[in-house]
């Protein structure tokens, strides 16, 4: 028989006979190894420890010890387990598709009665009963006529069509979960008793088409969340607890922010509220981005189809856009135009106005870009996924030689707006050039040193994600983690010498030729929105004094202190801060109670004693203790916190 040789994560290499599979590699190593093992990493690819290896590979043995497979394994298996337990319970149920996802699984199922909350704990119950028989899992590779009969003869409809759509030169592999049998790629454990049956729980059910095909059958998703041990799924338990809480729609209500319709889907109607931490917001970023030496300019929101193709969006991005017919003057033939969905091919039209030298560059010009693309219903999701937004957005012109300079100079600068909104913990992801791309190996090699040496030089470190920049040039993406520990991609730094190329964007050099420019597309926020929403949750609607839409309520106790809690509310407005009068005829509990509701950061209660002495009595938003404070005092300590940051 063939030999072949297997290279160990040590550097070691064994000879094994051709077909060999992990599990007896395994065995070969040592018995403890052997119980151990869950599957095998071969020449980087996971591998079922029953699958055999037919030439000279690397590997590696992995364990529950190794949290990646191990994972992706019991979460694998957790899903077939789910499936085996529902075709237990409900044998007329017929199965689909259940892939990991992240944190978990989810499994797509036909039947005719919903799924009720009591139906999962059942089939919890039963998961974790298959699990305690330590069933083994056993895999075979099947001709194609006799799976498609396997499952003909037994109802699955679902299945059949699954092995139509995998092209004919791939292997058709079945596993068994004890006796329930699916067909699977694969990998997984070696048998039901390996997964953990305390660190799972079955979350929810949601309609789901099949094959995302709305003209298809409607099935019921059971989404499940696992772990490795039962502390880890308490943490995220916890963590989805705390993130309920935090819910920006949630918040939005309470603190009257915002609302939307079903006649202006993916669109906000913003209230007062909201729309106060908008223009604050907003009006810090432009003072920021002059202070950086950024013009600010305002392009068209509909704009012609033929800039739409010469910038090559109308060829690659028109699903996304929302087009727009006019009939010009009554022409026979409309002129077709669309909303612009993003704000840098109207900016290269400003550059081009106009001869530029190498003297004018670099040239920062940035926009509150009003963008407007079309996401399917399903993805819309409060205000953190719209198809109306307003990003922060600048494009920086400039030299090859200048992009490793201004790009650390924009690494500073939204080290510091961030720093300034409260997010110390952030991270750089560096994504280099893809399989498929424009440009020599030479401008690539320039453009990935560049961005690494401003990482350098600001001194952050970066993750390099190999193959996941754009086809024209690499990219910088700024993310940020949140209070709860979730993570959130908001700041970019996009190269770019490809749309300067195709718009035609050049500047005279000091050879008294044209060169083209290279475009940074850059976003510190990315969105108004979505950024908003991502401050109420890591916050949780707590916002810092100085953006909080309401950050003073004077309330009275008895009808005798009106007028002193209109001239505080004066002195306040009059020093900069923004606040209001409560001289209802209602009890300073029930006062308290409700202005805590709407998360206002400071409630100052005025009663005859407050008035005699001209003080105040203070209570801050989540803080039981009141104090007693001086009107002068208040007034003055109250304006400088209502500072924005960058104004102290």
């Amino acid at each position: 028989m063939a030999q072949i040789s297997l290279t160990f994560p040590d550097g070691n290499a064994r000879d094994y006979d051709a077909g060999v599979t992990p599990a007896a590699v395994a065995e070969s190593i040592s018995k403890s190894l052997s119980k151990k093992a869950i599957s095998a990493t071969v020449n980087g690819a996971h591998w079922d420890l029953q699958w055999p290896i037919d030439a000279d590979s690397s590997i590696a043995i992995n364990t529950l010890a190794d949290a990646a497979p191990a994972l992706e394994l019991i979460r694998h298996d957790l899903a077939h387990i789910m499936a085996r337990a529902v075709q237990e319970l409900w044998p007329d149920v017929k199965v689909t598709i259940g892939p990991v996802i992240a944190n978990g699984w989810y499994y797509d199922f036909d039947r005719a009665d919903p799924f009720t909350p009591e139906d999962l704990g059942l089939i919890e119950k039963k998961m974790r009963e298959i699990i305690n028989k330590r069933d083994p899992v056993r895999t075979e590779v099947w001709d194609r006529d006799v799976a498609i009969k396997y499952y003909e003869d037994r109802g699955e409809p679902y299945k059949v069509e699954l092995i139509g759509a995998i092209p004919g030169n791939e292997a058709l592999r079945m596993y068994w979960h004890g006796d329930w049998q699916d067909l699977c790629r694969g990998p997984h454990l070696q048998n039901t008793g390996q997964v953990p049956g305390d660190s799972f729980k079955l979350m929810s059910v949601a309609g789901a088409y099949w094959r995302g095909d709305s003209n298809r059958q409607m099935l019921q998703r059971i989404y499940g969340v696992a772990f490795q041990n039962k502390e880890e799924l308490k943490s995220h338990l916890n963590m989805l607890e705390e993130a309920a809480k935090r819910d920006h729609r949630k918040l939005g209500r309470e603190m009257d922010l915002f609302h939307m319709q079903e006649e202006a889907p993916g669109q906000i109607f913003w209230h007062p509220n909201g729309w106060k931490i908008y223009t604050t917001l907003q009006d810090y970023m432009r003072r920021q981005q002059t202070r950086d030496g950024y013009v600010e300019v305002n392009t068209p929101q509909v704009v012609n189809r033929k800039l739409w193709e010469e910038s090559g969006h109308w060829e690659n991005y028109q699903e996304h856009m929302f087009i727009v017919e006019v009939d010009e003057e009554h022409a026979r033939e409309k002129t077709i135009n669309a909303l612009k969905p993003m704000n840098c091919p109207c900016h290269v039209q400003i550059y081009n106005h106009g001869l530029k030298s190498y003297r004018d560059l670099p040239l920062r010009m940035a926009e509150f870009g009003s963008c407007n693309r079309y996401e399917p219903s399903g993805a819309l999701h409060g205000i953190m996924r719209v198809r109306g937004f307003t990003q922060d957005d600048a494009h920086i012109f400039c030299t090859m030689d200048q992009v490793e300079a201004e790009s650390k100079k924009f690494i500073d600068f939204l080290a510091g707006i961030y720093a300034d909104l409260g997010f110390a913990s952030w991270r750089v992801k560096l994504s280099t050039r893809p399989e498929k791309r424009v440009g020599s190996e030479e401008s690539w090699d320039r453009m990935e040193e560049a961005l690494g040496n401003a990482c350098r030089a600001a001194g952050r470190a970066f993750e390099i994600f190999e193959g996941e920049g754009a086809f024209y040039a690499p990219k910088l993406e700024f993310v940020l983690t949140d209070a709860i520990g979730r993570d959130w991609q908001c700041g970019t730094l996009q190269l770019d010498p490809n749309l300067p190329e195709r718009l035609d964007a050049n500047y005279i050099g000091a050879d008294g030729s044209k060169h083209r420019p290279i475009m940074l597309h850059r976003a510190v926020l990315g969105s108004f929105e979505r950024f908003i929403g991502i401050l109420i949750e890591e916050h949780a609607g707590k916002l810092p004094f100085w953006l909080a839409p309401r950050q003073v309520v004077v309330a009275s106790i008895v009808s005798d202190a009106d007028e002193y809690v209109h001239e505080v509310v004066a002195a306040l407005q009059k020093a900069g801060v923004r606040a209001e009068a409560d001289i209802r005829n209602e009890k300073i509990t029930y006062k308290v109670r409700e202005h805590s509701v709407g998360k206002v950061p400071v409630i100052l209660a005025v009663g005859a004693r407050e008035v005699e002495e001209r003080t105040l009595t203070l209570r801050r938003l989540g803080e039981k203790q009141t104090s007693v404070v001086a009107l002068d005092d208040t007034v003055a300590a109250l304006a400088a916190e209502a500072t924005a940051p960058d104004l102290r």
